[in-house]
């Protein structure tokens, strides 16, 4: 007599057969967010070609927009006093020749919590002007 018992297949999953998260560095993700730009409805194409989540492109793209992704120099902190005298005229003939470095943004942080963003390429005589006043004496 045949055996009429129910006895389900099981299949055992392990951690071996899962893929693992993958790294990304700065270089592919924007070489992919430049895809994604190029052309109409562009984004789920280009997601599915790369094995990407559309969402996880769409962060990219924001970060991309934001200037968050391919930073070449991290922000850093340098030390800053601000003296209570005006500082002095620069005479014209010891003024900076133009650099060839790009402006990067300068974050002042005063002493009330107030934050000033200003790009390095900023006149010192008006960032001298412009602190006293923030700072609100």
């Amino acid at each position: 007599m045949a055996d009429h018992k129910f006895r389900p297949e099981i299949e055992v999953l392990s951690a071996a057969d899962v893929p693992r998260r993958r790294h990304w560095d700065d270089a592919d993700k924007i070489r992919i967010v430049e895809e994604s730009f190029l052309g109409h409805r562009q984004v789920s194409a280009t997601a599915r070609r790369h094995g990407v989540s559309r969402s996880l492109l769409t962060i990219w793209r924001r970060q991309y927009r934001d200037g968050e992704l391919g930073t070449e120099t991290p922000p850093s902190f340098i030390p800053l006093a601000v003296s209570p005298k005006a500082p002095a005229a620069v005479p014209v003939t010891a003024q900076e020749a133009p650099r060839d470095t790009p402006d990067v943004q300068l974050e002042i942080v005063l002493r009330n919590g107030r934050r000033l963003l200003a790009p390095s390429s900023v006149d010192p005589e008006v960032l001298a002007r412009l602190l006293p006043a923030l700072e609100g004496r």
